[in-house]
């Protein structure tokens, strides 16, 4: 492991040494070593959101650093937890740094250390020497190291060289707008009088609720930086979001700031003609008049600024109740199924609802009030004894305000959403700080790591990207899917892997379809739409479509599932969207895309998913995820491995507990099977055989390997056989199919009697056609290796004989467990050559030759086939002769005559 890293309290010099350091070591993880500027956090949330992956310090493990990077700094005491690398012999240190030497600095074993402005000057050096491609945006990373620390060249420490590295950055792309944007400078004269009027000619305005400040300014000449005028008015004013029109010249400039993720200034600025991110964009209007370029921007400010959010968006739906006159100890276990922490009491079947209201919710019940009952031995009372029953309703369309109010102030916590007397959903405490917390205008910034930062909304529509990275056929289907749900009035989702590889930018045809509804219905809707054909799945809600193209979509009801007893097989009712995403395995999974029309593109992230994508790590959503579904563990080792993401130190340790709880096997229960089956199915599986030898979970794989066997030298080598075989028969391109987890799966049990595999397969109920054949290949292929291995030289027809009972996957498995090179070559020589070899003679050459049909053709056609096996006859006319001379007609006549 390598690891990049810099001086607490970061500045841009030392970001950008960081990144540059990681194209001299790509392989390297970037992690800062404690806090950073505030100017760096805010452009590392602008802009480095998803381009890099900057990991916590405190989830490296730092005895397995063998490379410590260190950047513009060689002082110990400034780079935090990764002091303690320096004594480890074991690890090597890299310094990068220009500042003067001191007393007690770190000493490398690779030192670069020039006197320079910056040390973002060094690294473009070094870069400039390795002839390394930069992107525009990495060259103004490394300009904003180099400007900060040299006063934006001013300094007395600036050097030729700084001057040249700028140069040649800025000949690379680097954008000096963005450099001068986060670089801080102090106000001139003439900015002071600026900022003035500007002052003088801001003006509010009340859009969707929102107070947003617009300035328009004519100036009688071009000025330079006027962005950062802006951004002091903004401070000194407290402004959240504010849109300065500037006449200079034959031009009118937009710049545009937002602190809130209401307003989204990069898409109004877009709509304007010009870009830029979520809180800071621009852009140059032409040919109209300051007066027409305002009220431009205004219509645009109506139709982008997105309203504070209301009841309707913010609910959970549907809402989970209980009726009153269960006993306190159901409730308890009915809110344990569903990991709720308060819920809605009904009036029971038959009783009258709540006075004045019109409706039978009469109350709320809080897991709290339950314990207490229950220490107290109330637990065979009715709810209704101890609910709370003096609650506020609040309509579909209530404000932000109203629901703050009643949570924070009132301290309800939970609301009942009702329109015309229906219950329609509920808002909890979770529901709103989830919101709250997504909300930029109520992040403190200035306490948070930059990767903490949470992704800016739960929902963001990523219409570009499905453009981008889709087919037209795929985007078509998506779209036909959508205007499908539609018409029945349902909301459907692509879930799952399916959005997670199109962030990650990648293709995945594996499309699972969720809709707020009933699956099998809208699966008939669909097939009736597009044509094909469906089967359905009563037990689960949810169906397969077949399309007449063969492309094929799997859709589910949302749903919620509770597990009766760990390791259970779920139990299923109907939920939302948002209770079906909890269900999932992994936060990566649990995003969707919503497909309706309106809403087309729409990424749904109610449990900041994003982030953890961003910084590759496996996680699961709650505590209990695999005490309720073992699997999991199988599932997260083959994520972590396949995608090259990392699990996450909670969640490695949870692992670990259900290990040790041995919850494996408890119920007849294929997903394990499946999930090994995935894993074996790997282009190379070897790594996460390996993790499953570190989570010690051989046990309950293979017992017969005992508990706590590493993977040894022996095992490890027949795996590696068995991979190079697969490769070497993916190389010749046959039509021959060949299931690689068969071959691996025999590699894995190639030291272990049949009677081993038999067990597992009747453990993991392998299918019995599946199990024989799995087990015949593996008799034939130990047998024939055993035989193979006392012979020196073996003909051609031998070999054949032997291995002709043999599947491509019991080759395979051969060529994996041979201990002698010569077996190798029998095998590959058979599998390219031998099996495809037949006489030249038929049994119709034979009778036209004057042999009458019988018994002896196919002995005389296996000698034909043996002797050119062996290289002793080569062409049709040696046949011939060889069979008149071995099988004279008067010979055979005569034995016939005889009988």
């Amino acid at each position: 492991m390598r690891v990049i890293t810099t001086h607490h309290n970061a500045d841009f010099d030392g970001l950008a040494s960081m990144v540059a350091a990681h194209k001299l070591y790509p392989d390297a993880i970037l992690s800062f070593a404690g806090s950073q500027e505030k100017n760096l956090r805010d452009f590392t949330s602008q802009t480095l959101l998803y381009r890099y992956d900057f990991q916590k310090a405190r989830d490296i493990e730092l005895d397995e650093i063998t490379t410590l990077i260190i950047v513009d700094t060689r002082a110990s005491e400034r780079i935090g937890v990764f002091k303690k690398c320096i004594d480890n012999p074991n690890t090597a240190i890299h310094l990068y740094d220009h500042h003067p030497e001191s007393p007690g600095d770190i000493r490398g074993d690779v030192e670069v250390v020039k006197n320079v402005g910056a040390t973002a000057t060094i690294f473009t050096q070094l870069i400039r020497e390795e002839d390394i491609e930069l992107s525009p945006e990495e060259a103004t990373i490394f300009c904003l190291g180099i400007y900060e620390d040299t006063g934006s060249l001013t300094h007395l420490t600036t050097t030729p060289e700084d001057l040249e590295a700028a140069a040649w950055l800025v000949r690379m792309g680097a954008k000096l707008d963005i450099v001068s944007q986060f670089i801080s400078h102090e106000l001139t004269t003439m900015q002071v009088e600026l900022l003035h009027d500007l002052m003088n000619n801001a003006h509010q305005y009340l859009i969707q609720g929102l107070p947003i400040t617009v300035v328009s300014m004519s100036l009688p000449e071009y000025v330079d930086d006027f962005a950062l005028i802006i951004r002091r008015f903004m401070v000194m004013e407290n402004l959240d979001t504010l849109f300065a029109l500037i006449a200079m010249g034959s031009r009118i400039y937009l710049i545009a700031r937002s602190r809130i993720a209401d307003v989204n200034v990069g898409v109004i600025a877009r709509d304007m003609g010009g870009g830029g991110h979520a809180t800071a964009a621009s852009a140059t209007v032409r040919d109209i008049t300051l007066v027409e370029a305002q009220e431009r921007l205004i219509q645009k400010l109506q139709r982008h600024v997105r309203p504070q959010p209301i009841a309707r968006e913010l609910m959970s739906t549907p809402a989970i109740t209980i009726p009153a006159d269960i006993t306190l100890t159901n409730a308890q276990f009915l809110l344990n199924r569903y990991s709720i922490n308060s819920v809605v009491v009904v009036a029971p079947a038959g009783e009258p609802n709540a006075p004045d209201r019109g409706i039978n919710v009469i109350g709320i019940l809080t897991r709290r009030v339950i314990e207490k009952a229950l220490h107290h031995d109330l637990g065979h009372l009715q709810v209704s004894e101890y609910m709370s029953t003096d609650i506020e309703f609040l309509s579909l369309n209530a404000n932000l305000a109203d629901i703050q109010e009643l949570i924070i102030e009132n301290r309800q916590r939970l609301i009942p959403i009702v329109q015309d007397d229906v219950l329609e959903g509920v808002i909890t405490r979770t529901d709103l700080l989830n919101h709250l917390v997504n909300d930029p205008a109520h992040l403190p910034k200035n306490l948070l790591h930059e990767s903490e930062y949470p992704s800016l909304e739960r929902k963001r529509n990523l219409h570009n990207l499905v453009v981008d990275c889709l087919s037209k056929r795929m985007i078509k289907l998506l779209q036909e899917i959508g205007e499908a749900a539609d018409v029945i009035g349902y909301n459907a989702f692509a879930v799952g892997g399916f959005v997670r590889d199109l962030l990650l930018k990648k293709q995945n045809l594996d499309l699972d379809i969720v809709v707020e509804g009933d699956g099998i219905t809208f699966a008939k809707a669909l097939t009736a739409r597009l044509g094909g054909r469906y089967r359905t799945h009563e037990r689960f809600s949810t169906a397969t479509v077949l399309l007449p193209d063969g492309f094929k979509l799997d859709i589910a009801t949302a749903r919620l599932e509770y597990y009766e007893y760990p390791a259970a097989l779920p139990t299923v009712e109907l939920s939302s969207i948002k209770l079906d995403l909890y269900r999932r395995d992994f936060t990566i999974n649990a995003m969707a895309i919503q497909l309706n029309t309106r809403q087309f593109g729409t990424l749904v992230d109610f449990f900041n998913c994003q982030n953890d994508l961003k910084h590759k790590q496996i996680k699961v959503l709650h505590n209990l995820s695999f005490v309720e579904d073992p699997s999991r563990l199988f599932r997260a080792i083959r994520f972590e491995q396949r995608m090259q993401f990392r699990i996450a130190p909670h969640t490695k340790r949870l692992m670990q507990n259900a290990v040790k709880m041995k919850l494996f096997g408890k119920t007849n229960d294929t997903r394990l099977f499946s999930e090994l089956r995935h894993i074996l199915s790997e282009t190379d599986p070897i790594p996460a055989i390996e993790r499953l030898a570190e989570f010690n979970l051989f046990q309950f794989l293979w017992p017969d390997l005992k508990p706590h066997l590493k993977i040894d030298r022996r095992f490890h080598h027949i795996l590696t056989q068995a991979k190079n075989a697969l490769s070497w028969h993916n190389l010749l391109y046959l039509e021959e199919k060949c299931t690689p987890w068969i071959v691996y799966l025999l590699a894995i049990m190639g030291r272990s009697p049949n009677e081993v595999l038999a067990s597992f397969c009747r453990r993991f109920l392998v299918p019995q056609k599946m199990s024989e054949f799995i087990l015949q290949q593996k008799m034939h292929a130990d047998k024939t290796a055993r035989f193979f291995q006392h012979r020196r030289a073996i003909p051609n027809s031998e070999s054949y004989l032997l291995l002709q009972e043999l599947k491509i996957e019991g080759l395979l498995y051969l060529m994996a467990i041979a201990r002698k090179s010569s077996v190798k070559k029998c095998v590959s020589n058979y599998v390219t050559e031998l099996r495809y070899t037949s006489p030249e003679l038929s049994g119709k050459d034979l009778m036209k030759l004057g042999y009458k049909p019988g018994p002896e053709f196919k002995i005389m056609l296996s000698d034909l086939l043996e002797m050119k096996l062996d290289n002793k006859l080569h062409t049709k006319e040696d046949e011939i002769a060889h069979l008149q001379a071995k099988y004279p007609l008067e010979k055979l006549d005569a034995d016939n005559s005889d009988a």
